[in-house]
């Protein structure tokens, strides 16, 4: 577990966008999804996730007990930080077009 009780992502390489808006896990992975042209892989596990490109994909991390935002999408890699980075910032891009305030972990979130 991430401090403030996260769950932690699951790639070896992870850029992690936060996300200051009240929003349901299965929103944000719906939204994500969309603006990405992506699909939710596993939707209805424990562990869902979005396809952003060849072996890269997102995760949203919630606050333990439902806490207010932030939240946390993980933008994870089997590759390469590199990779990682590359799609977080089209990411990024992408939910700031649809109104989202997204940003870097402040170094009390990490």
């Amino acid at each position: 577990m991430h401090a403030h009780g996260r769950d932690t992502a699951s790639g070896p390489f992870v850029v992690t966008l936060v996300v200051d808006l009240p929003i349901a896990k299965p929103d944000a992975l719906e939204t994500i999804a969309f603006v990405s042209d992506g699909v939710i892989e596993n939707a209805g596990t424990a562990f869902p996730r979005v396809g952003l490109g060849r072996d890269v994909w997102a995760e949203v991390q919630i606050p333990k007990f439902a806490d207010p935002p932030p939240l946390a999408v993980d933008v994870c890699s089997d590759v390469s930080w590199d990779a990682a980075a590359t799609e977080a910032a089209r990411l990024a891009d992408a939910l700031r077009r649809v109104g989202w305030s997204v940003r870097s972990p402040r170094s009390d979130e990490i």
